[in-house]
């Protein structure tokens, strides 16, 4: 499937909403930093790294993208402010096509030995339930069998939660309640997707980051387990990450990546947040891909993340 036909008109409308807030800010910021200039100069460039800082795309990233525009700027040695909105775009769509990450075409999983495992890990109230319930929907309906297993069982709500969105999706949850052994819950539902042939089984994993020690102790023993079925499991450990929680999302990253072996990212809640850039800064700084990103309420407005596609919806009003 080429890359760009994946964003259908619903999808990129989607897109596109979910980041309005986002945009909103971020040119009500611009057109401040360069009223009454006509070329880009180093107050430009100075009020510039001013806007995408407190944009949320982040310190290391914004010098990033300021070194590449001062460089375009002694390139081209005239530059017009009207010119800087495209430039941004070219150069930050740039910046992010170099890391080590490549778009996923679409919802698609890796031919695997058994189910492809998925552990879900994050902090309380980023929204980590709710896109492990649109994850499900989406395989779902792309034909896949999918078992979930609400191995959270610190929070009575966390597993109420799952079980309702898997009888919402049309897919069946392993539970022991509330206080029972998070690896026996992950062993039964890994135990389940093999019995029952299943093509995926999402793992919900504790709200909480409370030490480092007890965090990794706690995967560690999950992972153990799960692997007495499937060797090469968990396949994925997908952090959960609050867009609207701007440089927040950063902290978490960071914490979450020095105590597990984090491979993929979701930012959720991008639709009620004027803190969208975060995600340029995220895909830049970590060495692990964006993967999902949620941009509203509905089931299909957790989309799969494409960075050109992104940038081109965030730069364009």
């Amino acid at each position: 499937m080429a890359l760009f036909n994946i964003f259908s008109k619903e999808k990129k409308e989607s897109l596109d909403k979910g980041l309005e807030k986002s945009k909103e800010s971020f040119f009500n910021k611009l057109g401040k930093a360069v009223v009454g200039k006509s070329t880009v100069d180093e107050q430009v460039l100075d009020d510039l790294e001013e806007v995408l800082i407190t944009s949320d795309v982040g310190v290391e990233t914004t010098v990033k993208i300021i070194d590449r525009i001062e460089a375009r700027v002694a390139r081209d040695k005239y530059m017009g402010t009207d010119d800087l909105n495209r430039i941004l775009k070219e150069e930050i769509a740039g910046l992010l096509s170099e890391n080590n990450t490549i778009d996923q075409g679409d919802y698609e999983l890796p031919n695997v030995e058994g189910p492809y495992v998925i552990l879900v890990v994050g902090v309380n109230g980023v929204g980590k339930t709710t896109t492990i319930g649109k994850l499900a929907y989406q395989f779902r309906s792309m034909g896949k069998k999918v078992i979930l297993g609400a191995a959270d069982t610190f929070r009575a709500a966390a597993v109420d939660q799952l079980i309702m969105w898997g009888e919402r999706v049309g897919v069946p949850v392993v539970s022991k309640g509330m206080n029972t052994d998070p690896a026996s819950v992950a062993f039964e539902a890994v135990k389940q997707g093999m019995d029952e042939n299943a093509d995926l089984v999402i793992i919900d994993t504790a709200g909480r980051l409370h030490t480092k020690v007890n965090l990794m102790n706690e995967l560690s023993k999950i992972k153990k387990v799960i692997q007495r079925f499937v060797e090469t499991a968990p396949h994925e450990v997908l952090l959960i990450l609050d867009g609207s929680t701007g440089q927040n999302a950063f902290v978490q990253a960071e914490e979450f990546t020095k105590a597990t072996d984090v491979t993929s990212l979701a930012v959720t809640k991008l639709d009620g947040t004027a803190k969208g850039g975060v995600v340029i800064g995220i895909s830049d700084q970590f060495k692990i891909p964006v993967k999902y990103i949620g941009v509203g309420e509905k089931m299909d407005d957790l989309q799969v993340f494409n960075k050109i596609e992104f940038v081109d919806s965030f730069f364009t009003r």
